[in-house]
């Protein structure tokens, strides 16, 4: 059934994806189980973050036709037809830095699957380099003071709302393909399209909001980054499967999953996914609206349905959140393991050694220590948690990053954890090393009526 055909039935949306680089196999049970409830359904893959959408924009840059999600044609190949068949449109942010690039391979794609008649729309303007709504800008609350740079930006997006993927939708669209949008909408404009919501209802605004924050992750939602041995087991962690959210005219929700697939849908797990990137919980915002979930009430109906109610919105913000991205000089990495007796010790040693060459070769930049093994991922530059830990494990690894302007430093830096080979101490091994440009990111508000989101429906004739 169309979308829209009848805006009293119930709209199942699916998740076939959760980040840039999740399982490639995940969207097929969602498929599957929208086209066999046989009512109206949208497929949303979501597929971008801020750092990947800097990493695009920097392959174009090298690669003008590239710069879109890599993966993105081997996530849609299964799917394409099944959901096109069906009347299922699929809405993604594959497009990251090139949407329209995106949108030609996926009609090329097309082609080859014998679809002559599928139609993707393109959702451009999130892209704000170059022109006049990077000027005079505030910062983001957490990047206070910063300064924009515009002739050293490497990226700028803004989180654009869902009103331009509804639009898509109403004009036909089979597939919808966006630049940098609010996770959530990817969901909440395929509601839009069905409802026929106003865009100042903001309660079932924040409804179909909440509904798409819940999805926007996957199978986070439906045990995977939730499970804990012990805690919180999950079965059948190896065929998870991805979040389905049942939506009502009035903004009801129900979060499940398809039948027969891993993972659980609980209390548990939506109240964790719920959570995730809430800076307020009384006001998350998004361009859509603003989201009040302090008074969400969640409920298990049955086992792997989960509903939720309660959900307030309040007017959407005058100014919108974009993230700038800019050069962040070099990264040098080497690492190195040492085990058996004494390991520690001399992973120690080898770490003071290279502390000491960097200084020996007047190499100017910052540089940090890591025992993986003993403690890395809360310590800070200083090394403060590693020296008042005393354990000494069976092996270690030892973690040598340096940041500099320079890559000849960096360069240098990283080699000299190869170095370590026949330069010691006793007994180390497996070194790995690597050299990195980076990529700094800033967020700044741009003011709503600054943007002029845009959408093109193409067809195959487009990309002959």
């Amino acid at each position: 059934m169309p979308l829209g055909s009848d805006p009293s039935a119930l709209l199942r949306i699916g998740c076939g994806s959760g980040f840039s680089g999740d399982r490639l196999d995940a969207p097929g049970p969602v498929a599957d189980a929208l086209i066999a409830s046989g009512g109206p359904a949208a497929l949303m893959l979501e597929v971008l973050g801020e750092r990947t959408l800097a990493l695009a924009q920097r392959e174009r840059l090298h690669k003008p036709e590239a710069g879109f999600e890599p993966a993105l044609l081997d996530l849609l190949r299964p799917i394409l037809g099944r959901c096109a068949a069906a009347g299922i449109p699929i809405v993604t942010n594959g497009g990251a830095a090139n949407p329209r690039g995106a949108a030609m391979a996926a009609l090329h794609l097309a082609r080859e699957l014998g679809l002559p008649a599928l139609r993707v729309a393109v959702v451009e303007g999130d892209d704000i380099r170059g022109t006049g709504a990077l000027s005079d800008l505030d910062p983001w609350e957490g990047d206070a003071g910063a300064v924009l740079e515009p002739e050293r930006v490497i990226a700028a997006n803004v989180y654009l709302g869902a009103a331009p993927i509804t639009e898509a939708l109403r004009r036909g669209a089979d597939l919808v393909i966006t630049g940098r949008c609010s996770d959530p909408a990817l969901a909440l404009g395929p509601m839009l399209a069905h409802f026929g919501w106003s865009e100042t209802d903001w309660d079932r605004l924040a409804a179909g909001t909440m509904a798409g924050h819940l999805l926007e992750c996957g199978a986070q939602v439906t045990g995977g980054y939730f499970a804990d041995p012990g805690v919180k087991d999950i079965p059948s962690m190896a065929t998870l499967g991805f979040p389905i959210a049942e939506i009502g005219a009035d903004g009801a929700v129900l979060i499940t999953k398809p039948e027969n697939t891993g993972g659980r849908v609980d209390r548990r797990s939506v109240t964790e996914q719920l959570l995730y990137e809430l800076h307020d919980p009384a006001a998350y915002l998004t361009p859509d609206v603003v989201l009040d979930i302090t008074g969400v009430a969640i409920t298990e109906e049955a086992p792997d349905r989960v509903r939720l109610a309660g959900a307030r919105g309040h007017p959407r913000p005058e100014r919108l959140k974009a993230t700038v991205s800019l050069p962040g000089g070099w990264l040098g990495e080497g690492e190195i393991s040492y085990a058996g007796p004494n390991a520690r010790a001399r992973a120690e040693l080898a770490g003071r050694t290279l502390l000491e060459r960097l200084r020996h070769l007047g190499l100017e930049g910052q540089a940090r220590l890591d025992l993986i093994g003993v403690v890395s991922v809360f310590d800070g530059d200083g090394g403060a948690l590693r020296e008042a830990n005393a354990t000494s494990p069976g092996d270690v690894r030892l973690r040598l990053a340096f940041a500099s302007e320079s890559r000849a430093a960096a360069e240098r830096a990283a080699r000299e954890v190869l170095s370590l080979y026949c330069c010691g101490p006793a007994g180390g091994g497996g070194v790995r090393s690597r050299v990195t440009d980076r990529i700094r990111t800033l967020s700044f508000l741009v003011p709503r009526a600054r943007l002029a989101p845009r959408v093109t429906l193409l067809s195959l004739e487009d990309a002959a």
